[in-house]
C-alpha cells in the first residue's frame, strides 16, 4: 500500500511548477493508477516521492508523510526502497549504469545482491516478456530512443519490484513498442503489481488503470474510476490539457503544399558497428538513394523504432562522423561538412544541446547579436508564443522535459536555418502545449523553411504535417502528401487495437 498524509513538496530552486501541495491519496496494493495533467502540474513529483528521490536525491521543503508498504520515505532510505519499487524514468539515459544491453538489464539484480543463477534466469524470462531478444548484446549508445525506454522497463521487470512507477514510458515509443509496453503491464497487473504511471498518452491504458487521478496546479483536482473517466469526450479531455482516448483518424488534413522548389537528396548511407559474438560487424542502417521532397513543407518522417529516422536527421544535419550523401538545394548542393551550417537540429535528449545558465541566454546564443535590443525583443517574443517567459532566468538543466523541450525549439526558431529538424519534438508534451508546436511550425513554414518532423505523435501530425516520409529498415518506403492513400497508410500505421 501507498499512503500520502497531507503532503506538500516545493523544490529548493523555488520553482512553483512541480510542486505538490496537501496531498492525500491512497493506493492500493495490486491497483493500476494513471496520473494525469499538464507539464508542470506535479505528476512527476509525486512518482519521485514513491520512488524516495524525493527527498533523498531532490531537495527541497517537505512536510506530511510518505508510507510505502510501511517504508516512510522521508525517515527510510532508498536502498531501503529499492527493493520495492521499480522506477522507469522519461529519459531512460538517465537510470543506464553499463554501456550494453544485456548488463543493463542485470545490472539491478546484481546491485541487490540476487546469486548469477537467478540473474540468468529472470533475464530470459523478461527478455520472452519483453520480445526483446533482438536488442540484447547492443550498445546502448547505438539504441533509439524507443529501443532505449525498452531496456529500462526490461532492467526494473527483471528486478521483480511489488510497485511500479513509470514516468511517461511512452513518449519515445511507436505503436509497435507501445502495444508491447501494454502487455508488459497487463502481465505485471496479472502478477498482482501495483502500477503507478503518469503520462500524456492515456488510450493504451484504457484497459490498464483502475483509477485516474487528475492533477492541476499541484493538487489532485479527480480521482475518477476507470470508468467515469472514459466517459468524457475529447473536447472535454482537450479542454483539461489532455489527449484523446482514441486513435487520430487524421480527418484533419493539412493543405497539400503546391512548392515549385525541392529538395533533392541523394546516397544517403549510413553505417554502425555493433559487437557481436566477439565480433565487430558493420550493419547498414541508412540506405536512401534518391528522395525529393517539396521546399517549405512540413515533414513528418515516420516509422517505428530503429527503422533509421534519427539517423536520417543526423546526416541530413552532417552530424554523423562518416556522413554520407548530398541535398540539393535552390540550385546549391550540399556535402555533409556544408549542410552543418545550413541546418538546425533540435534533438530527441535536448540534455545534448542546452548550453548556457539561463533560458534567455540560451535562445539568444541562435539570434544575431548586432543588435542587442532587437535580439532581446526577438528572444522575448519567442520566448512568450512558447510559454516558457517565466523561466527566462532559469537555468535550462532545471526545467521538467516538456519545458526542456520548449526552450530547444526557441533555440531553433532563433536560428533563422533555412531547415530545422525536430525529433520528436512532442515528447513529453500535453495536449494544450503540443498544439503551441504545432503552430510555430506552421508559422516556421510560412516563413520558407523546410521542417523535417521524426515523430511519432499522430496529433501532431495531423496538426501541422503536410508531406510525409516514411521510414523502414533504413529505407524510404513511400513518400508523398495529402492524399486518400497516404491517409489510410497513416490510419493503419497509428492504429491501436480497442479503439
Amino acid at each position: 500500500m501507498i499512503e500520502f498524509k497531507d503532503v506538500s513538496f516545493q523544490y529548493e530552486q523555488g520553482d512553483s511548477k512541480g510542486k505538490i501541495e496537501n496531498i492525500n491519496l491512497t493506493i492500493h496494493d495490486g491497483e493500476a493508477v494513471l496520473i494525469c495533467g499538464e507539464s508542470g502540474c506535479g505528476k512527476t513529483t509525486l512518482t519521485r516521492l514513491i520512488n524516495g528521490l524525493i527527498p533523498h536525491y531532490y531537495e527541497g521543503t517537505l512536510t506530511g508523510q510518505t508510507i510505502v508498504q510501511g517504508i516512510d520515505v522521508k525517515n527510510g532510505s532508498l536502498y531501503s526502497l529499492s527493493g520495492v519499487v521499480g522506477s522507469v524514468f522519461q529519459n531512460p539515459r538517465t537510470q543506464f549504469f553499463t554501456v550494453d544491453t544485456t548488463s543493463e538489464i542485470a545490472f539491478g539484480c546484481e546491485n541487490i545482491g540476487i546469486d548469477a543463477g537467478e540473474i540468468s534466469s529472470r533475464i530470459e524470462n523478461t527478455v520472452n516478456a519483453l520480445k526483446i531478444k533482438d536488442l540484447l548484446n547492443r550498445s546502448l549508445f547505438a539504441l533509439s530512443g524507443g529501443e532505449k525506454q525498452k531496456i529500462a522497463c526490461a532492467s526494473v521487470s527483471a528486478m521483480e519490484p511489488d510497485i511500479f512507477v513509470l514516468d511517461e514510458p511512452s513518449s519515445n515509443l511507436d505503436i509497435k513498442s507501445i502495444r508491447e509496453l501494454k502487455n508488459v503491464l497487463r502481465e505485471w497487473k496479472s502478477q498482482g503489481k501495483t502500477i503507478v504511471i503518469a503520462e500524456h498518452r492515456l488510450y493504451y491504458l484504457m484497459d490498464i488503470a483502475d483509477r485516474v487521478l487528475y492533477m492541476q496546479n499541484g493538487r489532485i483536482k479527480a480521482n475518477l474510476s476507470i470508468s467515469d473517466f472514459r466517459k468524457k469526450s475529447t473536447d472535454e479531455l482537450h479542454s483539461l490539457g489532455l489527449r484523446a482516448l482514441q486513435s487520430e483518424n487524421f480527418s484533419k488534413m493539412q493543405s497539400v503544399v503546391c512548392a515549385t522548389k525541392q529538395l533533392y537528396f541523394r546516397d544517403f548511407e549510413a553505417s554502425y558497428k555493433n559487437a557481436s559474438e566477439g565480433k565487430k560487424k558493420k550493419r547498414k542502417v541508412l540506405d536512401i538513394s534518391d528522395l525529393m521532397v517539396p521546399q517549405g513543407s512540413v515533414v513528418g518522417v515516420v516509422g517505428n523504432n530503429g527503422a533509421g529516422k534519427t539517423t536520417f536527421a543526423h546526416n541530413l544535419c552532417g552530424l554523423l562522423q562518416k556522413a554520407k550523401g548530398s541535398m540539393t538545394m535552390n540550385g546549391k548542393t550540399y556535402m555533409a561538412s556544408q549542410r552543418i551550417k545550413a541546418c538546425y537540429m533540435v534533438m530527441q535528449d535536448v540534455n545534448h544541446q542546452l548550453f548556457t545558465e539561463s533560458v534567455m541566454d540560451e535562445i539568444l546564443l541562435s539570434l544575431d547579436y548586432s543588435d542587442e535590443e532587437k535580439a532581446l525583443l526577438e528572444a522575448n517574443r519567442i520566448m512568450e508564443s512558447l510559454h516558457i517567459s517565466e523561466y527566462k532566468d532559469a537555468h535550462p538543466m532545471s526545467l521538467s522535459g516538456g519545458q526542456k523541450q520548449r526552450v530547444a525549439i526557441a533555440s531553433a526558431i532563433a536560428s533563422d536555418k533555412q531547415v530545422i529538424i525536430f525529433d520528436e519534438p512532442t515528447s513529453g508534451l500535453d495536449y494544450r502545449h503540443m498544439k503551441k508546436v504545432a503552430e510555430n511550425l506552421r508559422e516556421l513554414s510560412s516563413l520558407g523553411k523546410t521542417l523535417f518532423i521524426v515523430t511519432h505523435d499522430p496529433e501532431l501530425i495531423a496538426e501541422c504535417c503536410n508531406y510525409f516520409v516514411f521510414i523502414e529498415n533504413g529505407k524510404v518506403l513511400w513518400s508523398d502528401g495529402w492524399n486518400r492513400i497516404s491517409r489510410e497508410r497513416l490510419k493503419r500505421f497509428f492504429a491501436f487495437e480497442g479503439n
